[in-house]
């Protein structure tokens, strides 16, 4: 007979990182009444992330895309490497279409928003676990419409061009951040924020702050109402 130490070995492992302990805990708390989950590890940046992971030998990693000094893309990345067996679930306030897109090309099982709350998120981490993907139905609805219809979002191409934090930079400034907003809210320095501006305008062909400003209020509206 299977004593409760056993029981206990057999329920699916849960790290979760994200830098908000607030979210940790809901998440924590969502997950504590699942008979069959249990919280093996958290973390609140990347590096964190990846320094207790590979002790921790979870089955499934929730993790948001906005992380300290570094980005959490760039963590799905890592983490196919030395976990390649876990799924991944990114948890994000950040636009879904693009980011939807750019996560399950990285390597990530699913996708949802803090929006949807912590309830959804582990209803979508069931999914994933049973190995399937999870997007919201808006996000399928809307990734479907832009594959039906190549060549209808001119900024595409050009967007594509951009590497996954300065995606998440120019997705701020649309929504009206300023530059020392945005670094407090990556944990990142000014000067580094502006680096990001600068490259974005070269990638993009955009002479002005100006137009790199109206251009990303552009882009983040034409996104969420596609």
């Amino acid at each position: 007979m299977a004593t409760p130490k056993t029981q206990a070995a057999k329920k699916t492992r849960i790290f979760l990182v994200d830098d908000h302990p607030i979210v940790r805990r809901g998440l924590q708390f969502m997950l504590s009444v699942e008979p069959h989950m249990t919280v093996c590890g958290e973390a609140e940046s990347a590096r964190e992330a990846l320094e207790k992971i590979p002790a921790a030998q979870p089955d499934a990693v929730i993790l948001d895309l906005t992380l300290k000094a570094s980005s959490g893309l760039d963590l799905i990345k890592d983490l196919r490497r030395v976990c390649p067996k876990a799924k991944l679930l990114v948890f994000s306030m950040h636009d879904e279409l693009y980011f939807a897109e750019r996560v399950l090309r990285n390597g990530a099982h699913g996708y949802i928003t803090k929006e949807e709350g912590t309830e959804k998120a582990v209803e979508a981490l069931r999914l994933i676990l049973q190995g399937k993907k999870y997007v919201s139905p808006t996000v399928a609805s809307r990734l479907l419409d832009t594959l039906g219809a190549p060549g209808s979002d001119s900024a595409g191409p050009s967007i594509e061009r951009l590497s996954d934090r300065e995606l998440e930079v120019l997705q701020m400034i649309g929504s009206g951040l300023g530059t020392r907003a945005i670094a407090e809210k990556l944990h990142l320095s000014v000067k580094t924020i502006e680096s990001y501006r600068e490259h974005i305008k070269a990638k993009l062909g955009l002479t002005s702050a100006t137009e790199l400003t109206s251009y990303a209020f552009n882009w983040v509206n034409r996104s969420r109402k596609s």
